[in-house]
């Protein structure tokens, strides 16, 4: 069995996309996946499988989409690979980065090479872009993510497909839920 994280985008946001925790941790069930772990309500699963990321993407966004009847993209990596995005954090050593301004971008796909310039372009005074670890990371600096222009569809366009996002301290809270599984 390989522990997997997966990252629903988009759900549990203003009153459409409901995606209740509990429901979501018996569809895993029914699915055949083993120890089903939700963190908050913002699409945070952490699951063990016999199977790889692209495969149980694939199975999720399935599975939601039968369920609660809307899609919802899914990214998935491997414990593994999560564990290495917190030592490639490019702000990790900078004590003016506040942990809820500072967020991971992961990609359904590859990263476009040429995602960090065109998102600079629409970057407000602040903002810091860096691609690090096969992840994105944007320091949205004091004003944060309700004041900045790097909207999701913008990000998705940049990066070449769909992409969702956690701030540091949901990045590391996930971490430790790896850690704490054994």
């Amino acid at each position: 069995m390989t522990t997997l994280v997966a990252l629903l985008r988009g759900i549990n946001v203003g009153s459409t996309r409901k995606v209740p925790m509990a429901a979501l941790r018996q569809l895993c069930l029914k699915r055949g996946l083993s120890r089903p772990e939700t963190y908050i309500q913002s699409g945070n699963l952490i699951v063990d499988a016999e199977t790889d990321p692209d495969k149980l993407r694939v199975l999720l966004e399935q599975a939601l989409k039968q369920q609660f009847g809307f899609a919802v993209d899914a990214v998935v990596r491997t414990a593994s690979a999560w564990g290495k995005y917190l030592s490639a954090n490019p702000f990790a050593n900078e004590a003016d980065v506040l942990a809820n301004k500072l967020h991971l971008y992961l990609s359904r796909d590859r990263l476009s090479a040429g995602a960090v310039k065109i998102l600079e372009q629409r970057a407000q005074a602040g903002e810091r872009i860096r691609i690090a670890g096969g992840a994105l990371w944007i320091d949205y600096g004091a004003s944060g993510v309700g004041g900045s222009k790097l909207a999701p569809a913008l990000i998705d366009k940049a990066c070449g497909s769909p992409t969702t996002g956690r701030n540091w301290n949901s990045v590391l809270k996930i971490q430790a839920i790896i850690k704490a599984r054994g």
